[in-house]
């Protein structure tokens, strides 16, 4: 029991943490520091803290071979190529929506497994795949008189097809399969870093942080976000499983609505309720139905 209960507590403190990337990400756009810098500082502060506690905390050893290398690397890309098109997405269109229409991902990986690995699509997922679709239709009028961005929306869904290829990849990459949750997240995050800096000209084009509020925003980008996040999401999969996980990341999109209205001033209507209860209800309709299927 308490081995379940730490786990559901990882699994919503993983969650929780990733649904405030519009909360520390939002200021800095407001304080004029572009998307790639925003994302530097996010990786870097991230690699340098990460890199330096599982050194000289976990010992942690950071040795890969040839044949881990480029697996890893190619996973880093996606991973961070799909931080930078949600980042992207939050100039077009409301930070919590986004973060909604993301957490559509779990159904990409159902229909791209089922593609590509023989995965059998049933009734569930096809009625799972509509009511994601409804929800996001529902999503398209944010704030009262103002309709959503379709390049936003279609951004957001190539955030989610990056994440959905990243989770795959994890899965059944065999080269990596053995590799230890900590250094993989290490080394994703490293070469996730290496798009932001070529995006940036060699950081040539790094726009610098000149106000001390705007470092800490910065900082804890790369604290709550993604350092808890990665690491208390590897406990809780581990604990309790990927499908019990998975259901409770539902807190994500949650957590970055309740931070837009309050403290960004989003709109919230019956519509986006709505629109947000039919994604997230078929969102769980995939991961509750892996889970009856693994109990059988």
């Amino acid at each position: 029991m308490r081995r379940r209960a730490a786990g559901f507590l990882n699994g919503s403190i993983a969650a929780a943490s990733y649904g405030t990337n519009p909360l520390f990400a939002l200021p800095l756009y407001a304080g004029g520091i572009g998307v790639n810098s925003v994302l530097f500082y996010r990786y870097f502060f991230a690699v340098l803290i990460y890199g330096l506690w599982l050194k000289f905390v976990k010992k942690t050893s950071f040795k890969i071979t040839l044949k881990e290398f480029f697996p890893l690397f190619f996973l880093g890309i996606f991973f961070s190529l799909s931080s930078l098109t949600l980042f992207i997405a939050f100039q077009y269109i409301e930070a919590g929506i986004a973060c909604t229409i993301l957490f559509i991902y779990p159904v990409m990986v159902a229909i791209l497994m089922a593609v590509f690995f023989k995965e059998k699509i049933t009734r569930t997922v096809v009625g799972a795949i509509c009511l994601t679709t409804s929800g996001i239709i529902l999503l398209y009028k944010g704030n009262p008189g103002m309709d959503l961005n379709i390049q936003g929306i279609l951004i957001v869904l190539s955030s989610a097809l990056l994440y959905a290829l990243y989770i795959i990849g994890v899965k059944n990459i065999k080269a990596i399969k053995h590799i230890k949750s900590d250094k993989l997240c290490f080394y994703v995050m490293l070469f996730g870093l290496l798009v932001y800096v070529v995006n940036l000209k060699f950081c040539t084009e790094l726009q610098i942080i000149d106000k001390p509020f705007l470092w800490l925003c910065a900082l804890a980008l790369s604290i709550f976000p993604t350092i808890i996040s990665i690491e208390t999401i590897n406990i809780a999969i581990k604990l309790i499983g990927s499908t019990t996980t998975a259901i409770l990341g539902a807190l994500e999109p949650l957590t970055a609505i309740f931070f837009g209205v309050l403290l960004f001033h989003e709109h919230l209507t019956p519509r986006i309720c709505l629109g947000v209860f039919m994604v997230l209800a078929g969102v769980i309709l995939i991961v509750t139905r892996k889970m009856r299927v693994t109990h059988k």
